[in-house]
């Protein structure tokens, strides 16, 4: 088979707005709040040089989000996939079901291996009954072996693995088209105005029904400027918001504008840090991060994402038949939102003594209310402050510490009562005993800020 993914890179990458964030944002940032500019933090995301967080601190920047966030997320990939049999290799090769997908129409799925590991989430647009366009993880874009983090690396790009799949005699045809458009998310409350007053209220209505807004998890094309646009609402941090495909002619007058408005809006541009604690903190079970809470060693079995991904009524597709040993075997792991009054990466998480199992990601948070950081029983000053902060964060679990209802459904609580299991997040030595003191949390459903991206968009259209 010709192989379609990228070499590995001989140097860590940048992405079409390195130039842009440096040399034009950090001087524009500092300028407007009157101190000196300074470097960008960065650190290797999928071999490219990406910003953790800007001049300003990923706890600002982490707010942005209640306002409008923007973020440089040009180290995603998009695959186009055509040919008269490409629905039916992507059934075969995801885990979601792509035939009955609709042009127009946008789906989230997984991308196994045969153990049923997951080796990458993705979003794929039908484009047209032929077509689809697939969007990718930063560094999934890669077939070959190199140094990475000072570890010699081999990888199989998106593209490779799922052409794998083909069979004999289909006729399906794949390219990567990553360096034909760069990716922008607009997220939060002030996103459709900002859109609005960039490339007009067009682009943000229903294909089908002008008259009606987009629906969620559908996407537009439209022409501006002499170049051709995707826009989607799929709610990149589970909030209302957008992810524009900008083609790579308008890339940088593009960036400026949409940035500037962010700025009059009282927004930012947000980096690696704010974006995972915004996609961790919208909603009672957060988003999943691909190489945190998904890896190909473990299946995504009982993961909040499971049924929108996964369609097990398929006849088949790669790592069906693991899953579907998960479930005969009654697996009730359970992946989990935790709140601790610091940062627990990697941490065992345990109840009363015994090992419930780990944390995946966490990171400190401005978002968590002054009732949730008491409800810890800390007596850190930061997380008793009135304006202080904790950490927030995933960890998959065992077994699901949740009671259950009788129809089957977790105890988690409402509003006004939520469901807080209090546990201890320890540090594990080379025998995997708990070492030191441990940190403190809880494990809840009740989540830290609104999923707002599938609330209907007459909400913000007039803000």
């Amino acid at each position: 088979m010709t192989k379609l993914g990228f070499d590995f890179p001989s140097q860590i990458r940048q992405t079409a707005l390195f130039d842009l964030e440096e040399n034009w944002y950090q001087p524009l940032l500092a300028n407007l709040k009157g101190i000196a500019p300074s470097p960008t933090k960065r650190s290797n995301f999928g071999e490219y040089d990406m910003a953790v967080n800007y001049l300003t601190s990923v706890l600002e920047e982490a707010q942005a989000v209640n306002k409008v966030a923007v973020y440089n997320i040009d180290h995603m990939a998009q695959l186009r996939f055509w040919g008269k049999d490409v629905a039916a290799l992507l059934d075969r090769a995801l885990a979601g079901k792509y035939s009955e997908l609709k042009v127009g129409s946008c789906k989230y799925s997984l991308l196994l291996n045969e153990q049923g590991g997951v080796q990458d989430d993705l979003i794929g647009m039908r484009v047209s009954d032929t077509e689809f366009i697939l969007v990718i993880n930063a560094g999934h874009d890669i077939t070959g072996t190199g140094i990475s983090h000072g570890v010699e690396t081999q990888l199989i790009a998106d593209i490779d693995r799922i052409m794998a799949a083909k069979q004999d005699g289909e006729e399906v045809f794949a390219e990567d088209i990553s360096d034909q458009l760069v990716k922008i998310d607009v997220q939060g409350p002030l996103s459709y105005k900002l859109i609005k007053g960039i490339y007009g209220a067009d682009v943000l209505r229903n294909r089908s029904n002008p008259e009606k807004n987009m629906n969620y998890f559908s996407f537009n094309e439209f022409d501006h400027k002499g170049g051709h646009y995707f826009i989607s609402r799929t709610g990149y941090t589970n909030r209302w918001g957008w992810e524009i495909y900008v083609p790579i002619a308008n890339a940088s007058e593009d960036f400026k504008l949409i940035v500037s408005a962010a700025l009059e809006l009282g927004g930012l541009l947000v980096g690696l840090g704010g974006r995972d604690e915004n996609r961790i903190s919208a909603g009672p079970f957060g988003l999943p991060l691909m190489g945190q809470e998904y890896d190909p060693h473990h299946t995504p079995t009982n993961a909040p994402l499971f049924d929108a991904a996964v369609d097990l009524s398929k006849d088949d597709f790669v790592g069906k038949a693991a899953l579907e040993n998960d479930i005969a075997a009654a697996c009730n792991k359970k992946l989990v939102i935790v709140i601790s009054e610091g940062i627990v990466t990697d941490r065992a998480v345990y109840l009363n003594g015994k090992r419930l199992g780990s944390v995946t990601s966490s990171i400190n948070s401005p978002n968590v209310s002054l009732e949730q950081r008491l409800a810890i029983g800390s007596k850190r000053k930061n997380v008793l402050d009135e304006r202080g902060t904790c950490a927030i964060g995933m960890a998959w679990l065992y077994d699901n510490p949740f009671a259950k209802a009788a129809d089957g459904k977790d105890i988690t609580g409402d509003e006004e009562k939520p469901v807080r299991i209090h546990v201890e997040f320890y540090r594990e030595d080379a025998n995997g005993q708990a070492t030191g003191n441990p940190t403190l949390g809880y494990i809840t459903a009740e989540g830290i800020s609104p999923a707002t991206a599938p609330k209907p968009l007459k909400n913000i259209e007039n803000l």
